[in-house]
């Protein structure tokens, strides 16, 4: 079983008609850009239209990765191949960095050897059109990217978003030689060429992150938690685990808490029917482990409310569940969720059970220690 998007034909259209989108507009004023900047001699110009070029790649790219990501399942990838979509974004971000290195590279020689600059207010005005039009277009993209979930093409419509604000400072530099004939055209370049650079690590950064394995989102986590607590044959829910393979293709697992009067044949019926509504509204192919507990035997109720006092007066403890009561061997079970800031579980454990000790001194406890996976 998987979770294959049945919607992903109109996904991969909108993606495929973005990109186009910006592949025309982006060569258009690559190639105006490149002119006007060779026949001023405009390095801060060239850099520009060198960008927008770089534009179009990226948006190739995010086509092509788009495809291949559309590959259906197979023995090797029972889970499909969407993470290459995370692939195509990791390769943008190296050619975003990439280019500004060359660009800053050049800059700094410009600094070092002027050349005699010669611009106009018309190139002025064109680069201002072409500003606005990247602005639109990087902004049209990133809110598309955020529709269809896709890391690739918003990471280009973010790109392109920012090459509008980098064009005002060309601008700047070229007002600056126009009105007061100096030329800080290679010192732009530099900025133009910096601030390409942080945009490309910002967007290394989260490729990387999402190729490693970010925890499951929180959105989505909260979102399946409230479903399998409005399940009434369901006590509490806790060790979610959700891992990603691309863009709406997710499996997990969680813990639920159930009365262990019921049969195994009632406890299938509701996993059953729950595992199904997840799947079809979230897209998420979950597994369920279950704890089976006498909630309602009045010595269970007693102990719960002693280590409810104990977890109140821990501040490290987020949460507590699969507490059970071994009517056969005596044996009390008990679950601690914790934060990320605990970092002694041994001396947690080692109070709770001296706590326990002295309350229940002929019961053994057993205590598991653990954190959130989203």
């Amino acid at each position: 079983m998987n979770t294959y998007n049945n919607n992903s034909l109109s996904r991969n259209t909108i993606i495929t008609q973005t990109s186009w989108l910006g592949i025309l507009a982006n060569v258009l004023m690559a190639i105006v850009k490149i002119i006007i900047g060779v026949l001023t001699s405009s390095i801060a110009i060239i850099s520009e239209g060198v960008n927008n070029a770089t534009d179009s790649l990226t948006a190739v790219i995010a086509l092509i990765g788009t495809k291949l990501a559309n590959k259906h399942p197979d023995k090797k990838h029972p889970f499909g191949y969407r993470r290459i979509e995370y692939l195509t974004g990791l390769v943008i971000a190296t050619i975003i960095v990439v280019t500004g290195i060359e660009m800053l590279t050049t800059s700094t020689k410009i600094i070092f050897n002027p050349t005699k600059l010669s611009i106009s207010y018309i190139s002025l005005i064109i680069i201002a059109i072409s500003a606005i039009i990247k602005f639109t277009l990087g902004t049209y993209t990133i809110k598309i990217g955020k529709k269809v979930n896709s890391i690739a093409l918003e990471a280009v419509g973010i790109d392109g978003r920012n090459d509008s604000f980098i064009s005002i400072i060309t601008i700047v530099s070229a007002l600056f030689f126009l009105i007061l004939n100096i030329s800080i055209d290679a010192y732009a370049g530099i900025i133009i060429s910096i601030l390409i650079i942080k945009s490309g690590f910002n967007a290394l950064k989260d490729t990387i992150s999402e190729l490693l394995g970010r925890p499951g989102q929180k959105e989505l986590a909260d979102k399946i938690y409230k479903e399998i607590h409005n399940t009434k044959e369901i006590i509490n829910a806790a060790d979610m685990m959700l891992h990603n393979y691309g863009p709406n293709t997710w499996s997990g697992s969680v813990n639920v808490e159930v009365d262990h009067a019921k049969t195994v044949g009632e406890i299938y019926q509701v996993i059953h029917k729950l595992q199904l509504k997840i799947m079809h509204e979230y897209k998420v192919v979950m597994v369920f482990g279950i704890y089976a507990v006498d909630h309602d035997h009045e010595d269970v109720k007693t102990i719960r409310q002693d280590i409810d006092i104990f977890v109140s007066k821990n501040k490290h403890i987020k949460s507590i569940h699969a507490m059970y009561l071994d009517p056969q061997t005596n044996k009390i079970y008990c679950d601690f969720v914790v934060d990320y800031d605990l970092k002694d579980w041994n001396t947690l454990k080692e109070n709770f059970l001296e706590y326990m000790a002295k309350k229940y001194p002929n019961n053994e406890i057993e205590l598991t220690i653990e954190t959130e996976f989203v």
